[in-house]
């Protein structure tokens, strides 16, 4: 699970196009949104079409699960472990 975590830290970072950041700079646990790394709903909307590419997900937008998905690094390498198709 490490190393998936480490691969979607890794995800975010060339998804989003963060400049100046690293995957050690992004804890497993803290929040992905608004706290923590401060991704918005554009971030989210990216990371969303990323991952439908990357591991054939869908996800639907606003829901509460989606909320819980996206909690953090961690969450999202669970979800992505559970329901991955490629």
């Amino acid at each position: 699970m490490l190393e998936l975590i480490q691969e979607v830290k890794a995800f975010i970072i060339e998804t989003l196009d963060l400049e100046d950041v690293t995957p050690a700079d992004i804890d497993d646990d803290a929040p992905l949104f608004v706290e923590g790394l401060g991704l918005d709903s554009i971030d989210s909307l990216e990371l969303g079409v990323g991952l439908q590419k990357r591991y054939g997900l869908k996800i639907a937008a606003e829901t509460e699960e989606t909320r819980q998905i996206f909690a953090s690094a961690r969450a999202l390498a669970g979800y992505i472990a559970a329901h991955r198709t490629q």
